[in-house]
């Protein structure tokens, strides 16, 4: 089975060193046929795409940005907001005034 399909699979592929006869340079109205669909697709799909593209606005900037200015302040998305606050300065009287220890590592 595989040797009759590698046959007809094979038939047809040896190239003379000097391409000659009567159907030498002929080409076969198929390619003609799907050359022109290919055209024809192309174009289709090139005025449907400028058609969408009327569509989308000049800009995408909101008209009243404030609401969502107001829920977005500040805030990034997969960033944690932290508040640094410096410590009250001390003026050493009590024990409690003074530095903690430092963790060692």
């Amino acid at each position: 089975m595989t040797t009759l399909a590698w046959d007809l699979l094979a038939q047809g592929t040896t190239t003379p060193s000097n391409p000659s006869g009567p159907e030498f340079g002929k080409a076969s109205p198929l390619g003609l046929v799907l050359v022109v669909a290919l055209l024809a697709g192309t174009i289709l799909l090139i005025r449907s795409m400028n058609k969408q593209l009327r569509k989308l606005p000049d800009n995408f900037q909101p008209e009243h940005p404030e609401a969502d200015q107001a829920a977005d302040e500040g805030t990034e998305r997969g960033a944690a907001v932290v508040e640094v606050t410096e410590p009250e300065k001390s003026t050493g009287d009590s024990p409690d005034d003074q530095d903690p220890p430092k963790p060692t590592s």
